[in-house]
């Protein structure tokens, strides 16, 4: 029983380091790019991104005149949103979209329909984790390994209480 013990440790060091081998693979800067989409697709699926994108600079506001009649989720909710892109130097991907919340408030429909805006609550993102991989340069090689790293994203905005801080 011993020796099956002694064999067992030896086969699970040997698959410990052959695995390690492979997460840190060093490429060629030339093959990152192909080597990061292969990765992202078998292991880190990322998300659709949505259709309305603007500019991260472009001046936005609430936009209570425009609250009724809208069919897509981000335009008719209690606290809307905005889509913006992001770009992070040496990730895989690049670039990414992320919700910008239009309000401070949260929209309130009033006893004639009319909508207003209401800091009673406030509009806050609702956030996940996406993962992303940086590429790290490769000990003494000249090429590099990529490097998987958690990222929180804004998916959304949502209308809750504030905090109460006593």
């Amino acid at each position: 029983m011993h020796v099956m013990a002694q064999v067992l440790v030896a086969v699970a060091l040997l698959l410990g380091s052959a695995w390690t081998v492979n997460v840190n693979r060093c490429y060629e800067e030339s093959e990152l790019s192909k080597a990061a989409d292969r990765k992202l697709a078998s292991h880190y699926p990322q998300p659709k991104e949505p259709r309305m994108v603007v500019a991260h600079d472009s001046p936005y506001e609430c936009p209570l005149d425009l609250y009724v009649n809208h069919w897509n989720l981000e335009d008719r909710s209690l606290s809307p949103w905005r889509y913006v892109r992001r770009t992070m130097k040496d990730h895989y991907p690049d670039t990414y979209v992320e919700a910008q919340c239009l309000c401070s408030g949260c929209i309130m429909i009033k006893n004639k329909g009319t909508p207003e805006l209401n800091h009673d609550y406030n509009s806050v993102t609702v956030n996940q984790t996406r993962v992303f991989l940086k590429r790290e340069p490769c000990i003494d090689s000249g090429m590099y390994y990529l490097k998987p790293v958690s990222v929180e994203v804004s998916v959304g905005c949502t209308c809750a209480a504030p905090r109460i801080y006593s």
